[in-house]
């Protein structure tokens, strides 16, 4: 799924190609991609509006057009957005017609990407504030303002993560990623992490997301550039998808379990599984 690097990575492809364009024509070729709306409100909603800024929240892409509009598109698992001069695509979900030509095309393999309309700035603060948790690149994503997130939960390290209500943007890739560099057990309870160990943690989301984006995103399966091609970011993983290779602090080898639902790779000798007893960091 693409992560808060590659859909930055688009966001940064195509601002200069669509800002201050007008969007001609939207197509919206399968009803499922903005449910429960019908197609025709979303088509008529960004007809023939300019597109005053390309922008980003969480891994959502959000176009903002002129009038207040904002229209907010998710990926998801298998979508992908690409800029073309046709539109001869397989799994094509969406069709914008871009002032000057070129098309924007939503590709969707398993159907499940979304794209939204919300009016107004409130309309789009309130869409977002009930799903979405701190920027971890905004200034204000701080080792306090994360402490203060993780006081008092028991969930384990990588499900608060994973969680788009703590922190937007982090997905499996980059909370392998940022543990590893941390050097914290996925499972350790997220509120019996010491000062020390957030202010590391906060570090290594920052550090692996730019990574990320510097990167231009990782291909594994189906992300795409807006032009097509694939990002590096896989070339340069530290733990994700590494399980048997030896890690690159210790040679030990990179195992994989299953944390909050998903596969989890880690260094068994460097991030140190949590003692029994202390699960919930109480003081004793």
């Amino acid at each position: 799924m693409p992560e808060l690097p590659e859909i930055e990575t688009i966001r940064r492809q195509l601002a200069p190609e669509l800002e201050g364009r007008r969007v001609e024509q939207l197509d919206v070729l399968d009803a499922r991609w903005c449910e429960p709306a019908e197609p025709s409100a979303l088509e008529d909603a960004v007809r023939g509006r300019r597109i005053e800024r390309v922008a980003r929240r969480g891994k959502y892409l959000v176009l903002e057009l002129e009038d207040d509009i904002h229209l907010a598109m998710h990926l998801r698992m298998t979508g992908n957005l690409l800029l073309s001069h046709d539109d001869e695509r397989p799994h094509l979900r969406a069709r914008f017609l871009i002032e000057g030509g070129k098309r924007l095309l939503f590709l969707d393999v398993r159907r499940f990407g979304t794209g939204v309309v919300l009016l107004g700035r409130e309309a789009r603060d309130a869409y977002f504030d009930v799903r979405l948790g701190p920027e971890p690149l905004d200034p204000d994503f701080t080792a306090e303002a994360l402490r203060a997130q993780t006081r008092g939960r028991t969930a384990p390290v990588k499900a608060f993560l994973l969680n788009q209500e703590r922190i937007a943007g982090v997905g499996n890739i980059y909370a392998d990623e940022a543990l590893f560099r941390a050097k914290i057990h996925p499972l350790r309870p997220v509120g019996a992490l010491r000062r020390p160990q957030v202010a590391a943690l906060r570090d290594a989301v920052v550090a692996s997301l730019e990574a990320g984006i510097d990167a231009k995103g990782a291909s594994i399966d189906d992300f795409r550039h807006s032009d097509g091609a694939e990002g590096s970011f896989q070339d340069e993983f530290l733990a994700y998808g590494r399980e048997g290779e030896p890690c690159v602090r210790c040679g030990r080898p990179i195992r994989k379990i299953r944390a909050a639902g998903r596969g989890t790779y880690f260094c068994a000798y460097c991030q140190r599984a949590p003692r029994a007893g202390k699960a919930l960091g109480s003081r004793r």
